[in-house]
């Protein structure tokens, strides 16, 4: 007599107790009425590999994978998909039954659809987006926005040295801009992103000079910890149009529960009150 598996999920960072995944996904798997689980896993960089590899014995059909571990993910899986390997990172791992690990990222995505959804007059090829920061999530928001056709990416960092690597990397259409002139990138951007932790609760404020936004220009902030940041606030009074960083959060969960649970969850007001219990 065969018993079918409980279907187990979950996020490996280290730390991950801040995370807002396990909230959402029990949500979905609550009101869709699916019999899985979702857990938040603190693993060590030394332990990560033989944690992957034991999961799928266990009744894991795939993990979501944040900081530090997004770059060693990719180097540990089997197959991985053109968009992972153009950001860098995986974000998402699918534990496939031939026993293969399939890594993905979906950041790019959640980052596009967010702005769809909240900023649905938004044209990426209206002119430049202006990019704060050069880590890894601005990887993400780099490689999607020239996917979807934005002409021309102004990046600054506090660090020039790493919006040069991307630039080297990403080509011609990216600019690289000082950080002490990262104000003025907003002059002409019709999309201003900040993809830095400034202004993130317990980091330091971001103190970029904020009176080159324009009326109209669409302004995201990858920081969700306040929902309107300081840059959102600033943005909003001079009459952007503002999207705040939890969406990004919302929309990139999407492709990777469908994968592991068969079934595509909506991103409507209740999924966002349940990210924010």
């Amino acid at each position: 007599m065969s018993h079918a598996k409980i279907p187990l999920a979950g996020v490996i960072g280290c730390p991950i107790a801040h995370s807002k995944s396990p909230q959402l996904h029990r949500h979905w798997l609550k009101s869709l009425g699916i019999s899985g689980y979702y857990v938040p896993m603190h693993v060590e960089a030394i332990d990560l590999e033989e944690i992957l590899h034991s999961l799928p014995k266990a009744g894991f059909v795939g993990v979501n994978i944040t900081v530090p571990h997004k770059e060693r993910a990719l180097e540990i899986a089997d197959l991985v998909t053109d968009r992972a390997t153009l950001i860098g990172a995986a974000n998402t791992l699918i534990f496939r039954k031939d026993g293969k690990i399939h890594a993905d990222n979906t950041d790019g995505y959640g980052f596009i659809q967010n702005l769809r959804q909240n900023a649905p007059d938004w044209h990426p090829e209206a002119g430049p987006a202006a990019i704060l920061g050069a880590g890894g999530a601005a990887r993400a928001v780099v490689a999607s926005l020239l996917d979807v056709g934005v002409p021309e990416i102004l990046i600054s960092n506090r660090t020039r040295v790493r919006a040069e690597a991307l630039q080297q990397e990403f080509g011609r259409r990216l600019t690289v801009i000082d950080w002490v002139q990262a104000g003025n990138m907003m002059d002409d951007a019709s999309t201003v992103v900040n993809t830095t932790s400034l202004g993130m609760i317990g980091s330091p404020p971001l103190r970029v000079p904020l009176d080159g936004l324009r009326k109209g220009t669409v302004v995201t902030d990858l920081v969700y910890a306040p929902l309107k940041t300081h840059l959102l606030i600033e943005a909003e009074k001079m009459g952007c149009i503002t999207v705040d960083g939890l969406g990004m959060l919302l929309h990139q969960a999407v492709p990777a529960f469908e994968r592991w649970f068969g079934t595509r969850p909506t991103v409507d007001s209740a999924t966002r009150a349940a990210a924010l219990r």
